[in-house]
């Protein structure tokens, strides 16, 4: 599989050769179920809600966004309509100051070409995690996430995501702080299709990556109590 094909189009291949290839992951996967990475947002909403629901407990970040949806209608709004929000308006939806410098530096960046929408299904995993941590307030774990929800990439390996490592550690026996080392190891029993991997482990115990990245909290989706990523 090429390595910027969208892992929504043709998940029953990579599930099957993990399975193949990894016992325990065919037994989480029996038990989970089918793979769904659910809708794919726009690259803008999805790494604005990102940046929103940063260290904040899930109610908490999805109480502001839907004050900050509320400004627009309900609806998302495009990089233009955000720049033109004053400050003033999105803080007193619950923003903190740091948070509307960074969205309204992500929505430059849309707006500028800095982050093209067109170029993205062109770039490699890693250009993309260069591109978007050149943001002020997007670290390569939002990158990473970006990468495996909204552009469906097949071969995320998210090291510093706390609930692949919790799985990890619980799954394979290896305690609650695997290594890095250790979680590469494993993984290469999953190659080239690591994303669909890690989507398992996180739904062998549920976690916030589904709750940000794949839930609606702002609009009341049940499944939307995921743990707080510190």
């Amino acid at each position: 599989m090429n390595t910027t094909t969208n892992i929504r189009d043709n998940p029953l291949e990579a599930i099957a050769a993990i399975k193949a290839a990894d016992p325990v992951m065919a037994a989480v996967i029996d038990q989970v179920g089918p793979f769904d990475l659910g809708a794919r947002r726009p690259p803008f909403m999805a790494l604005a809600r990102a940046i929103v629901f940063q260290q904040l407990a899930t109610k908490a970040a999805a109480a502001i966004l839907a004050r900050v949806l509320a400004l627009y209608g309900g609806e998302f709004p495009t990089p233009k309509q955000l720049l033109a929000t004053p400050d003033i308006e999105l803080r007193r939806a619950g923003l903190s100051g740091r948070k509307v410098e960074y969205l309204k530096g992500l929505a430059s960046a849309f707006l500028n070409g800095l982050v093209d929408e067109a170029l993205l299904d062109s770039l490699t995993d890693e250009e993309i995690v260069l591109q978007l941590t050149q943001l002020r307030g997007i670290d390569r774990w939002s990158a990473e996430m970006f990468l495996l929800f909204c552009l469906g990439r097949p071969n995320v390996l998210p090291l510093g995501d706390l609930g692949l490592r919790q799985a990890v550690g619980r799954l394979y026996g290896l305690g609650s702080s695997p290594t890095d080392d250790e979680i590469r190891s494993l993984a290469e029993r999953w190659q080239p299709y690591c994303s669909v991997a890690t989507w398992y482990m996180w739904r062998s115990q549920f976690t916030v990556a589904l709750t940000i990245w794949t839930s609606d909290p702002e609009k009341g989706d049940p499944s939307s109590d995921g743990q707080k990523m510190d």
